[in-house]
């Protein structure tokens, strides 16, 4: 389960919606045996593409070196689909680089935007529970 503030939910999406009409793309820093958000660091999609995203790998660093100084860790990346279903696609898949962390989708194809997450283990997509809580 993700635990996610509502402050970092608001900020996920609106750095989503700010990337459009491309993908947007970002990484979460917290706790990863709890699953609880802590910080939210919007990154660059340097595929700058309506159809995949790639983290800018300096916004990356940044975004380790960050979260590490806090001392949490990465926990999962966020992402928008711009016409989809917020369902991770062949592509999440076969990118998606920690078995560990949380698959967040922001989908901004209907009027209101809808996020869910995924955990991606070996090919295997399972969704989990996201709590919004008001920290």
């Amino acid at each position: 389960m993700l635990t996610l503030p509502r402050d970092l939910l608001d900020r996920m999406i609106a750095h989503c919606l700010a990337g459009y009409p491309d993908e947007a793309c970002g990484l979460l820093g917290g706790d990863p045996a709890t699953g609880e958000a802590t910080s939210l660091h919007p990154t660059r999609n340097a595929a700058a593409s309506a159809k995949l995203y790639t983290v800018d790998p300096r916004d990356h660093l940044r975004a380790d070196r960050a979260v590490e100084a806090s001392g949490y860790s990465i926990i999962g990346v966020f992402h928008s689909h711009t016409h989809t279903d917020p369902y991770p696609s062949p592509t999440d898949v076969d990118q998606a680089p920690d078995p560990e962390w949380h698959y967040v989708i922001v989908s901004l194809r209907d009027t209101a935007p809808m996020t869910r997450s995924y955990r991606i283990r070996n090919g295997r997509i399972d969704e989990e529970p996201i709590t919004v809580t008001d920290r």
